[in-house]
């Protein structure tokens, strides 16, 4: 989100409060915080009717420093937030350097001088600047319409290029362009994307990871030229410095931090064959494709099942539609003798039509709005509702839903959408709506994945999913 007029101007109605000086700083071990005002303060009397910014910079990890910045701390905290590794007391270490404290972890270091303007300096371990968070770095901005943003600028050396932020379909390095972290369903065409993840890497040997699982606005050299901007509509951000020097370092130690992929099955690296959405099918159209591969002599894998597998208006209600595949279990094992494994389209949406609509409304299985009617529209699917995966009922529920599935010969699930979450619902366990509009997707597919490793085993489990976040490379594989 861009806040300024061009560089020397604040857009109307805008107005920004930046660290600006030390007032107190505390050390402790593997971590410290520091107070900083919001303007100099010159007398007793620039106390008060001010804001005060707590800073808390810890290192969760070897090789990563967190920077948490604070300006009302009494907000309610509702989930959810991203599953992180538990934090490594022994990942980091303080010392004093006259009017400087410096946090170290690994080849990353983190300096901040008092007798200096406000500057968070991070440094590799032989001295050398990464990047900074100066004079503007670090700050909150209240808005016209009411909203508090918690905002961070990350400086940009000659140079450096950007990449990351996730699946995206704009340019590969990611300077010059602003992108919001905000799942959504927008083809892959435009600057909308399915897979939002709130991590970039450098060209200068770091990455940075925005430990915020809602909607996170960033402006790589859009606003700022020199700057990374992030922000939040929140009264604290987290983000987290990781340290290199290669890309691979990087990812290893991001990974550490979010996850590590689960290593899906030997037979998941073979090739894939779907009808996908338009054409009509039956087991004689799918016979056919599976004959033209042989034909060509093209081993294939697996066969993948798009949606019409399910009768239309009743997505999902896992049964198959009993005109087009009048023999099910035949087909599948017809395949099987082949050699062939089997993928089934899945969603998390049930349509009215669907037998499972009723069931799962009287159970308290689907996402409410705030006057305890079943949320409901009508794009995809007709009076389609929304599973809620925060409940532990509802995924137990689904997971049954999926269980004879597998038992009649399916070997893993296409798990698409996830991405049109709304906002104006209640969630079962009290989640903050907007913070599990993106997150939907880690618990979506991990209820699928949990599924098929308690039915298939550890290491036979695959997914063919669509939409992630942070830490969704540990439910693999995603299109």
């Amino acid at each position: 989100m861009k806040f300024t007029d061009g560089f020397w101007l604040m857009r109307e109605g805008v107005h920004a409060s930046y660290a600006t000086e030390v007032r107190d700083l505390r050390t402790a071990p593997g971590r410290f915080t520091a107070y900083a005002s919001v303007k100099r303060v010159e007398t007793r009397g620039d106390t008060l009717n001010s804001a005060l910014l707590t800073v808390e910079c810890h290192a969760p990890a070897e090789g990563v420093i967190g920077v948490r910045i604070t300006h009302h701390a009494g907000r309610a905290r509702r989930g959810p937030d991203f599953a992180l590794a538990a934090p490594d007391p022994a990942a980091g270490t303080v010392r004093k350097d006259g009017t400087a404290v410096e946090l170290a972890s690994g080849p990353l270091r983190l300096r901040l001088d008092r007798a200096r303007p406000w500057t968070l300096d991070f440094l590799d371990a032989d001295g050398r600047p990464l990047t900074r968070a100066g004079r503007k770095g670090t700050a909150f901005v209240t808005t016209p319409d009411g909203a508090h943003h918690m905002a961070v600028q990350l400086a940009l050396g000659v140079g450096e290029q950007v990449y990351g932020l996730g699946e995206r379909f704009t340019p590969f390095v990611k300077n010059g362009q602003s992108v919001d972290v905000w799942q959504a369903d927008g083809g892959t065409s435009s600057e909308q994307a399915y897979k939002n993840v709130p991590f970039y890497l450098s060209s200068r040997g770091y990455g940075v990871f925005v430990n915020h699982p809602g909607r996170v606005s960033f402006e790589v050299g859009s606003e700022a030229v020199g700057q990374v901007q992030f922000s939040v509509e929140d009264q604290s951000l987290e983000y987290h410095v990781v340290a290199g020097p290669t890309p691979k370092d990087v990812l290893r130690r991001y990974t550490a931090l979010t996850g590590r992929p689960a290593l899906p099955p030997p037979w998941s690296f073979g090739l894939w064959l779907t009808t996908s959405f338009t054409t009509a099918y039956d087991e004689a159209t799918v016979t056919s494709f599976v004959d033209g591969m042989a034909a060509r002599g093209i081993p294939l894998s697996v066969f993948h099942f798009d949606c019409f597998w399910m009768r239309e208006y009743q997505w999902s209600d896992f049964a198959w539609d009993p005109e087009t595949f009048p023999d099910p279990d035949g087909m599948l094992a017809r395949l099987k003798a082949r050699g062939l494994r089997v993928g089934l389209w899945i969603n998390p949406y049930v349509a009215q039509k669907s037998a499972l609509f009723e069931e799962a409304a009287a159970a308290g299985h689907l996402v409410r709005r705030p006057n305890g009617d079943v949320w409901q529209w009508d794009l995809w699917q007709p009076g389609m509702a929304l599973v809620d995966f925060t409940s532990p009922a509802a995924r137990a529920w689904f997971q049954d839903k999926l269980r004879p599935l597998l038992a009649r010969g399916a070997d893993c699930f296409k798990t698409d959408f996830g991405e049109r979450i709304p906002t104006d619902v209640v969630w079962h366990d009290g989640s903050d709506p907007e913070r599990m509009h993106n997150y939907y997707a880690q618990l979506y597919n991990r209820t699928v994945h949990e599924l098929l490793e308690q039915e298939r085993g550890p290491g036979e489990a695959v997914l063919f999913a669509r939409s992630a976040t942070a830490g969704g490379q540990r439910f693999p594989v995603h299109w």
